[in-house]
């Protein structure tokens, strides 16, 4: 006959602390159910245990932490327990599919703002920089938070899509297609990831979906491209800009003459520069293709950077207390040109909204990325051939078998229109680039 256990009482219980004579924890039989034990930690922390046959096979099953458990209540779930076991179920199973029930559960229960930022986690590095992360961010703060931010996404549904775009389709459309994109790129995640749905349709797909209900973008969107430079003016304005001094003024100028991007120009660094070469090498990371991009420097580009004060700096560029220049840095230069403009016409008496530095089509002060496109226009109304200029721009050129076939991105060739493109800048006579022959598609 089994020797019987001595029932404890809660002050047993309580009073009860490890013996110290063993690192790992100690087992004690508390009685008034068969199994049930006390286990007592190296740090006198306390819980239940129920040990017992399951499926032939002894197992201890957890009942709880003291004193969140006590001792009474200890005794009524090792009967409960033990209860399942003699009707066949195993409690420790059970457990388990009600602790992933729950967390299915929860997954479904996730909200489009905590979705939003898993995404990020999960997908920053494709997204970009921090600078595009944080205009994602900031722009479903702004547009989207209040409507759907608390929404599950599992719960998600097409009309709420239309919420958040339908107020500013027309007068912010580039914004509005922007985050339309990132919805459903946010959704097919969820949907993946077991958040929602796997065969639900996404709500903010286009096809067959937003586009019956919304208009096209580019039938609505309004100055969607970057102001620029009317080709007449750019002498003029390159000459005004060669009067300014500072590392931003000298900065636009080899982002200019480069027809290079502005974070492109700011990051750049002189072990990616051969000034012996006339070559500057951007790497992957810095590119919006995130691929390695060769630029030709024409003499005056090489002369400014001969020209350019070192400092204790791998930076070509640098920030009077250190590190890379801002991204308003070059902004600040043309808006201060733009207003020096407006205040020498204001004087003359003559109109303001005329002066200065404007796109030919929009009348809007031209910005330092819209030098890609005066660089484009003049390319085009120039007979530069398509090819040279879009690889000038860093741009895709025909489409994946092309690209795949054609092993060469024509350096020697883009030197010849970039010495063209600086001729132009300075007012001086061009000589005329080789036409290279049929034109390809290309995707910026």
């Amino acid at each position: 006959m089994p020797k019987r256990v001595r029932e404890w009482g809660p002050l047993d219980v309580k009073r009860v602390s490890h013996s110290g004579t063993r690192d790992r924890s100690e087992w004690h039989a508390v009685g008034g159910v068969a199994g049930l034990l006390l286990q007592v930690s190296p740090s006198d922390g306390k819980s239940w245990l129920l040990r017992t046959l399951i499926g032939g096979k002894r197992r201890a099953v957890g009942l709880g932490a003291y004193p969140e458990v006590s001792l009474a209540e200890a005794r009524d779930r090792a009967r409960q327990a033990k209860a399942k076991v003699r009707d066949g179920i195993d409690p420790i199973e059970e457990r388990k599919a009600t602790r992933a029930a729950l967390a299915a559960a929860q997954r479904r229960t996730l909200t489009m703002a905590d979705a939003l930022e898993m995404w990020i986690e999960a997908k920053g590095a494709q997204i970009g920089n921090e600078k595009a992360i944080k205009y994602l961010r900031s722009t479903f703060q702004t547009y989207a938070a209040a409507e759907i931010g608390r929404i599950a996404v599992s719960e998600i549904e097409t009309r709420d899509i239309l919420r958040v775009l339908q107020p500013i389709w027309l007068d912010k459309t580039e914004t509005a297609r922007k985050l339309r994109m990132r919805f459903e790129a946010i959704l097919n995640w969820a949907a993946v990831a077991g958040h929602r749905p796997h065969d639900a349709p996404n709500p903010a797909r286009w096809n067959g979906n937003l586009a019956e209900l919304l208009p096209r973008p580019d039938a609505v969107a309004k100055g969607a491209n970057q102001p620029a430079i009317a080709q007449a003016d750019l002498a003029a304005w390159w000459a005004a800009l060669g009067r300014r001094g500072g590392m931003g003024a000298a900065a636009l100028r080899f982002a200019c003459l480069c027809a290079s991007r502005s974070g492109e120009v700011r990051g750049a660094r002189w072990d990616e520069i051969d000034l012996g070469a006339g070559l500057w090498i951007v790497p992957p990371e810095r590119m919006k293709m995130k691929r390695e991009h060769r630029v030709a420097l024409s003499p005056d580009a090489l002369a400014l950077l001969r020209d350019l004060p070192r400092a204790d700096s791998e930076l070509v560029f640098w920030a009077p207390r250190g590190g890379p220049l801002s991204d308003m840095t070059l902004s600040k230069v043309m808006r201060d040109m733009q207003a020096d403009a407006e205040r020498t016409a204001q004087k003359a008496g003559l109109p303001v909204d005329k002066a200065g530095w404007r796109d030919p089509r929009t009348g809007r002060p031209a910005v330092p990325h819209g030098l890609r496109s005066s660089f484009r226009d003049w390319a085009a109304d120039h007979g530069i051939d398509h090819t040279l200029a879009e690889l000038a721009l860093a741009h895709d050129v025909g489409d994946q078998t092309e690209r795949a076939y054609r092993r060469t991105d024509l350096l020697e060739r883009r030197r010849q229109v970039m010495v063209q493109w600086a001729d132009f800048l300075h007012g001086r006579a061009a000589q005329t680039v080789v036409p290279f022959p049929a034109p390809l598609s290309v995707r910026t």
